[in-house]
């Protein structure tokens, strides 16, 4: 594959399998409290904690000193500017830069390695006109938790073990030693701080923006006499003389998971980018929501698993992602998070459970997998059951068939967005989308049941099935405006906003709304909220629509649902347009071309991933987090289904 476009201020992502991460950007400048070169899982795929910082570099050619690094203090200004002297970047199979400075050309490459909180940085010297050259690698360590920020004071412990071709470092308690692993020539024992970094996309976000790093120990290579270095940043016991070894490894893998063949260079991106978001919880696999700071959610990971995991052919990890969800199955519920701090489950959702059926369906569709469907099959029936009687939040199938919920205060859909403890868009009653899942639910345990025996259950879910579609027809559908409401609110009165959220009327696998309505309210929603980067929350016409996605929380929390553009809908909206308007050539055509510039930013300032939102309005700026598991999966999954 051929490199990116330079981009300094673009953020490149490296995950480990475990919930760690690796994130800066291509400058090398941290811009985040969440970038790092070392964020391990303490308690995987949760606990994360920013180690590794990042790495002072100076590259000395006959005796002149290039600084390789850029930062920004809380002057305002960069110091030193290394960007100057960067020549190109890439991220595959791994980040790798090239510097020039002084006659000399320098590679760097980085990655962490598979199933183990280790990161590995390796430099090449390429040229060295003759000249003696010397490499100076100074880390800069935070130690401390991802969201947080290391402040003046906060102390910690700068004694290090010293052993050959290692350093051991243990400067917080609470947090586990770091393993420092290196070929050097040289390493001195000097202690600094590094006073006043400014993070200016946190000053951006209406966050605190400063912090002091330190750093106990500088490492010195003489290039021009051995052309190669490496660097072992391990919460294990690696060595340097292991980076080749890793990084052979890690391509192989890499390589595998792309897959083999002819596929366009941005499907093989996407898949690569899937990977990312699979990560270890216990014995099993689960989908972090996104990176920096998601963990893993129920209802993230169950719109995501499709695309991650059953597209890609990862039959095996998506059994082992519904296995660990179901594990945590509580009150007929799936949970809706696992907060970072590694604390009890949370249940605050309503179509995170629904949601799980709807995958357990497409497990099933694309595997076959009868052994796995008559395991979840008392699950499932279970989840019914209690969504039927009544569960938390007030979540309960209501006489006419259709699921309401909603307590005050609580959010419990995927529009959940909080400022000052007022939900921004109040969905209680019955929203459009859970009542198309929990048809879509009832008329998949009802078939399961008939297939394995159970005809009373096929018989007595059928049966509400039926009763929820006739009630939806008659409660939603605006034959006016040509669309169908948002939520009927408890005491009946309905929103008729025009939002993406009807889009699962019409694309999940028993639809509820079908024939001339469904075309009518899929043109709308063409018409008034798709962008090049995904679908609108709200049309622009509606007098609370936001279409920037900036300012601090609430600010940006304000907008989350009320205007920005999320990449993720285009996978139910390129479903809606197949089923309603048919898959010829031409139709799947049209599709892909929508999902067009998404694969362009994927292949530029998207740096291999898909973001979570974008303004919608243009030129519609990317925000939110840099990488974002439904993002990748709706799109990846969209673009196969299309002809890629």
């Amino acid at each position: 594959m051929n490199g990116f476009p330079l981009l300094p201020d673009a953020e490149w992502l490296e995950t480990d399998g475990l919930g760690g991460y690796a994130l800066s950007t291509v400058a090398g400048r941290n811009a985040r409290r969440y970038h790092g070169l070392l964020v391990s899982a303490t308690t995987p795929p949760t606990g994360r904690a920013v180690l590794l910082a990042k790495l002072e570099e100076t590259l000395v050619v006959g005796g002149e000193r290039f600084d390789l690094s850029v930062n920004r203090y809380s002057d305002g200004k960069l110091h030193p500017r290394g960007d100057l002297l960067l020549r190109s970047f890439r991220v595959d199979p791994f980040p790798t830069w090239e510097y020039e400075a002084g006659g000399a050309r320098l590679r760097r490459t980085f990655f962490l390695a598979h199933g183990e909180p280790t990161a590995v940085v390796t430099w090449e010297l390429l040229s060295g006109d003759g000249l003696p050259v010397r490499l100076e690698v100074r880390p800069l360590l935070a130690y401390r938790d991802h969201h947080a920020l290391r402040g003046a004071g906060t102390p910690c412990d700068p004694a290090l073990a010293r052993e050959d071709g290692a350093v051991t470092l243990t400067p917080v308690s609470g947090l586990p030693p770091l393993r420092l692993a290196h070929d050097a020539a040289s390493a001195a024992e000097t202690f600094f701080w590094y006073r006043g970094f400014e993070y200016e996309l946190d000053r951006a976000r209406g966050f605190e923006y400063q912090e002091d790093l330190f750093s106990p120990v500088a490492f010195g290579w003489e290039l021009s006499e051995r052309p190669s270095a490496a660097l072992v940043a391990t919460l294990g016991d690696r060595s340097a003389s292991d980076a080749s070894d890793l990084a052979e490894a890690e391509e192989r893998r890499r390589r595998k998971v792309e897959g083999a063949g002819s596929d366009r260079r941005a499907l093989r991106l996407l898949r690569s980018a899937a990977d990312r978001f699979v990560a270890r919880r216990g014995d099993g696999w689960t989908i972090v929501a996104g990176y920096p700071w998601f963990t893993d959610w129920g209802r993230d990971a169950m719109i995501a698993l499709p695309g991650l995991l059953l597209a890609t052919r990862r039959f095996e990890a998506a059994r082992s992602v519904l296995e660990t969800f179901a594990r945590h199955v509580d009150r007929g519920m799936v949970p809706n998070r696992f907060p970072d701090e590694g604390t009890e489950p949370e249940y605050n959702n309503v179509d995170g459970t629904l949601w799980f059926v709807e995958a357990v369906r497409a497990y099933y569709q694309a595997t076959r997998d009868d052994a796995f469907r008559r395991h979840v099959y008392p699950l499932l029936v279970e989840i019914v059951e209690r969504h039927l009687r009544g569960t938390r939040f007030g979540i309960r199938c209501d006489v006419d068939g259709l699921l309401t919920s909603g307590e005050p205060g609580q959010q419990l859909t995927w529009m959940d967005a909080k400022v000052d403890g007022r939900v921004v868009t109040p969905r209680a009653g019955k929203p459009v989308e859970v009542q198309a899942l929990w048809h879509n639910a009832l008329r998949v345990v009802s078939l399961y049941a008939a297939d394995l025996g159970d005809a009373f259950t096929a018989a007595r879910l059928l049966a509400i099935a039926d009763q929820a579609r006739e009630s939806f027809s008659a409660l939603f559908w605006d034959e006016r405006l040509g669309w169908l409401a948002d939520v009927v609110g408890t005491d009946g009165t309905r929103d008729l906003s025009l939002r993406p959220n009807q889009l699962f009327a019409l694309s999940l696998h028993r639809p509820l709304l079908t024939g001339r309505r469904a075309e009518r309210a899929l043109l709308a929603i063409e018409e008034r909220l798709l962008t090049p980067y995904g679908l609108r929350t709200l049309d622009p016409a509606h007098p609370d629509y936001r279409g920037r996605f900036e300012g601090g929380p609430a600010e940006r929390d304000a907008a989350y649902h009320q205007g920005s553009a999320w990449p993720w809908l285009l996978g139910p909206f390129v479903d809606a347009h197949l089923a309603v308007r048919g898959r010829s050539p031409e139709s799947r055509r049209r599709a892909s071309a929508w999902l067009a510039p998404l694969l362009e930013h994927l292949l530029g300032p998207g740096l291999g991933q898909l973001p979570e939102v974008f303004d919608g309005d243009p030129p519609h700026r990317a925000g939110g987090c840099v990488a974002q598991a439904w993002s990748v999966g709706e799109v990846l999954r969209a673009a196969l289904k299309t002809g890629g």
